[in-house]
């Protein structure tokens, strides 16, 4: 069930953006306990993740991103 740290942190991409299964979360936890980069990471990732929470970030929708790219694409 060990993990490397490269799977780890891509587990705790997964889960800032609730992705991650039940076991994905599990083999993780397990992982920063021993690994204290992973548990850096995984923390500052969580600040990282609140921290945008908190911004109410707006981002565009896909509809508006098309007509962007499209009207760029007529520009060039």
């Amino acid at each position: 069930m060990k993990i490397s740290c490269e799977e780890a942190s891509h587990i705790c991409t997964k889960s800032q953006y609730k992705e991650a299964s039940f076991w994905e979360i599990l083999k993780l936890r397990i992982h920063i306990l021993y690994c204290k980069a992973c548990a850096k990471y995984s923390k500052q990732n969580g600040t990282l993740t609140s921290l945008c929470d908190k911004a109410e970030l707006n981002v565009l929708s896909e509809e508006d991103k098309e007509c962007m790219k499209k009207d760029l694409e007529k520009r060039l």
